[in-house]
């Protein structure tokens, strides 16, 4: 199978395009290598996967129809897309929103309009996120809860892109399937995410901030589980639904507070982290936690790698990646 994977250098895309090459399939890689943290870490994701067989990556804006149309020209044979591109990041939302109108509204259209082309293409899987939960409370997060609550502009543009992929299964018949994603982290991370940022500063002595004294609960999910789940839905598309589009929860199945993280962190660097208290941001929830039956009963999913596992493997990759 030829797969698109866009947002291809990114963590996810990565870890993704890295399993479908490995069982055979064959990847082209969509990325615009913004600057929104390190370019040099997206290089060298892009640089590992180009030494595999049946791997093909262009660098192209979403947002830019020209571009994507330029992008996928002699690849009509696609026949299925995890599109993973977005602008990321809750609280940046509130500092340049305009960039996630841009990436996550318009990128995801132009996908879709890409999509609904592509003669041979049995399924559309994309990055949806538990942000879209807002202000329930109600534990754990379903995909039949109301979804009208949005605490920051980024999980309404990801509400967006779920609403404007059941228009077009609606009209169009395309298949496709939003992930919601919960907390997800590991080797070749974002460093903009908190486990991440917080793993540099307590390397270097710096300190860092802890909302409501790290009482703040994630379901914190491991690359490695994420990967089989994208893998396994990917390979399923809707069948009987009508219009055939779905969302499922994709996480570890429960919750742990952010200072059980800091502890694990301080645990592998052998450095106690220096703590700031502070409140909540407004844009913040106070806890998720996915149910994951859905997904479970449709693919097998069943996360195996607790925090106090994959935390390890992660300091691991960071400490060879940055030198510690």
């Amino acid at each position: 199978m030829k797969v698109l994977v866009t947002g291809g250098a990114g963590f996810i895309g990565y870890h993704v395009s890295e399993a479908l090459l490995a069982r055979g399939d064959s990847v082209l890689g969509v990325d615009n290598l913004n600057d929104y943290y390190d370019v040099r870490l997206k290089q060298a994701r892009v640089e590992r996967l180009r030494e595999k067989a049946g791997y093909a990556f262009r660098r192209a804006d979403l947002a830019e129809r020209e571009a994507v149309a330029e992008a996928l020209a002699g690849h009509e044979d696609i026949e299925g897309i995890v599109h993973l591109a977005a602008q990321a990041g809750v609280r940046h939302s509130m500092i340049d929103p305009y960039a996630y109108v841009q990436s996550n509204v318009v990128g995801h259209l132009v996908v879709l309009e890409a999509a609904r082309k592509l003669p041979r293409l049995g399924h559309l899987v994309y990055a949806s996120t538990s942000s879209v939960y807002g202000a329930n409370r109600e534990m754990p997060f379903r995909e039949t809860d109301r979804v009208d609550t949005p605490m920051s502009l980024y999980a309404a543009t990801k509400r967006a892109d779920e609403l404007m992929g059941y228009a077009y299964g609606h009209l169009y018949g395309l298949k496709q399937t939003g992930l919601r994603f919960f907390t997800v982290y590991g080797p070749w991370g974002r460093p903009d995410m908190a486990y991440y940022s917080f793993a540099k500063a307590i390397a270097a002595g710096e300190p860092i901030t802890l909302y409501d004294g790290g009482r703040l609960r994630r379901d914190f999910t491991y690359i490695d589980d994420i990967v089989a789940g994208v893998l396994g839905v990917l390979d399923r598309p809707p069948a009987e639904a009508v219009p055939p589009v779905r969302v499922l929860n994709i996480g570890n199945s429960g919750s742990e507070e952010v200072r059980t993280l800091v502890a694990l962190l301080e645990a592998g660097l052998g450095r106690r982290a220096v703590v700031r208290d502070a409140p909540r941001p407004a844009a913040d929830v106070e806890e998720t936690y996915a149910s994951v039956e859905a997904i479970g009963a449709l693919t097998g999913f069943a996360p195996r790698t607790g925090l106090a596992e994959g935390i390890p493997r992660f300091v691991s990759w960071f400490r060879g990646w940055h030198g510690v």
